[in-house]
């Protein structure tokens, strides 16, 4: 995950994360979301056996608020598990379905 200096976040897949790193301070790709928000810095790295669960990671990441990522980078588990937390009324609020047997 990349802090870009708008302080926007930037999640991605790689299999080269020295590379990919480089390739994202230089502006390689100048239509690329970081390109136009340099400089960047690395604030958070996960690695993965299996690249599909690299890429599940990186669609729930890319899913999550900033101040949840904040908490992932600062390994916060009480603010992640607090961000976590269900907030909306129309699903938050409702009783829960009886499991039919």
């Amino acid at each position: 995950m990349l802090l870009c200096s708008d302080g926007t976040y930037y999640v991605g897949v790689t299999n080269n994360m020295e590379r990919r790193f480089g390739e994202h301070c230089e502006g390689a790709d100048p239509n690329s979301y970081t390109a136009k928000r340099l400089p960047v810095k690395l604030v958070h790295v996960e690695q993965f056996q299996w690249i599909q669960d690299a890429i599940a990671r990186e669609k729930q990441l890319k899913g999550w608020s900033a101040p949840k990522k904040e908490a992932l980078i600062m390994n916060d588990t009480s603010s992640l598990h607090e961000l976590s937390k269900c907030r909306n009324s129309s699903r938050h609020d409702r009783p829960e379905r009886s499991r039919k047997k």
